[in-house]
């Protein structure tokens, strides 16, 4: 992309000498239930119900392409997101854990709208069902609007809290106690399962205001980010491991980013072209007031980086090839890594060398951007021995093709 700063190679430090002696980095895809397109799709935190939907819409028979091909490609597991615009979490990635073979699941849900013994016997059962491939999001919800609809009245304070006391509960059940809670907002008494999930689902969590990095640091085993400039995610991390140490604890780091990745940064930058080309300005201005009414913290930090419009996608990048233009339209995760393969492994290395262990992407449509990433992105970070792929993926047995009578 002209004008962009210098971007570093693959040789440079951060791509490789930063990763000795951690784990290999962890790469995840996304379920768009509620719907795919060519185009960007709307929806997200803090949109109303009827503001998703695409050309493609979330059938069972296209979200199982979606995870074949995330399964086929490497990645480790794929998040479905909650809310009342999108189909639900549990029942959608129920029925795909039948027509998936590896392929874990991120499922995000939210504490306070079920009982956390109900939760719990949940998780164990989906885990005993699926082979062990469920991964639990928890979102506290920050739209009051929507916590309404479902019959949640608490405060955005108090959604916190309900959340820590929620984990506590849960946390015990699974570790096969008999756990008794009188707490402010969650109360059980003689919560036993009959049987413990095995393994144990990690529990992922996020949130920007202060009572989330508490939460975080007391119960959750990866803190999740949304796509910011490495600087601010830096000061992120640090703010969460400072937390979770205090407590005697250790938590991993994840980041949730779109991704617009071609075989050359100019091919990738016209694709982020005609994403924005293709957005009405009424539309954008229709969804920034609708955001600008939500009490997240994060989403205020996303709208943070754009200014609600621009004539040019370049306009838009924030950081070497990081772009805001996602969340012109759609709640939630509003940033996009755009570039050639090599350069979004750049990317991907430098998030890496700060902490982040775990990577949640997605890109329009889920199906093709998965193949775009999983074929062109994930094997350069190979190559930097900085991603291995999941054991028993058909990536991790792949090997190019012999041509016969050729002397190979």
């Amino acid at each position: 992309m002209t004008g962009a700063p210098a971007l570093p190679s693959p040789a440079d430090p951060f791509t490789a000498d930063d990763a000795a002696g951690r784990p290999p980095l962890v790469a995840h895809w996304f379920l768009p239930t509620y719907g795919d397109s060519r185009g960007l799709v709307g929806g997200g935190h803090g949109m109303a119900a009827t503001a998703a939907g695409g050309s493609r819409p979330a059938s069972l028979g296209y979200l199982t392409q979606v995870a074949r091909a995330a399964e086929t490609v490497g990645f480790e597991a794929a998040l479905t997101p909650a809310g009342l615009w999108c189909e639900d979490a549990w029942l959608t990635t129920a029925m795909l854990a039948g027509a998936s073979e590896r392929l874990k699941f991120l499922v995000a849900f939210r504490p306070g709208l079920l009982s956390p013994t109900l939760a719990a016997q949940m998780a164990a059962t989906f885990q005993r069902h699926s082979g062990g491939r469920l991964l639990l999001n928890v979102v506290t919800g920050g739209e009051p609007a929507e916590q309404r609809a479902y019959g949640d009245f608490l405060s955005k304070d108090d959604r916190y809290r309900r959340g820590g006391e929620f984990l506590q509960v849960v946390r015990g059940l699974w570790r096969g106690e008999t756990v008794d809670l009188a707490g402010e907002h969650v109360q059980v008494e003689g919560a036993r399962l009959e049987t413990v999930p095995d393994p144990v689902p990690p529990v992922y969590f996020g949130g920007s205001s202060p009572l989330a990095g508490e939460v975080a640091a007391e119960h959750c085993d990866v803190y999740l980010t949304w796509g910011e400039p490495p600087a601010q995610v830096a000061e992120k991390i640090e703010w969460v491991r400072g937390l979770a140490a205090a407590r005697g604890r250790t938590v991993r780091f994840g980041i949730r980013l779109h991704v617009i990745t071609r075989d050359t940064s100019d091919a990738a930058w016209a694709q982020a072209e005609t994403l924005l080309a293709g957005i009405p300005q009424g539309m954008i201005d229709r969804v920034q007031a609708n955001l600008a009414r939500s009490e997240s913290e994060g989403q205020r930090r996303m709208r943070a980086l754009h200014s609600g419009g621009t004539a040019r996608a370049a306009d838009l990048e924030v950081s070497p090839n990081l772009w805001a233009g996602v969340g012109l339209v759609r709640g939630g995760a509003g940033t996009a890594l755009v570039g050639s393969h090599t350069e979004v492994a750049d990317r991907i290395a430098e998030y890496h060398a700060l902490g982040i262990d775990e990577f949640v992407l997605s890109g329009h449509p889920h199906l093709e951007e998965a193949y775009w990433v999983g074929e062109g992105v994930l094997p350069q970070l190979q190559r930097r021995g900085l991603w291995a792929p999941p054991a028993g993926s058909p990536a991790a047995s792949s090997a190019p093709a012999a041509i016969p009578f050729t002397g190979r």
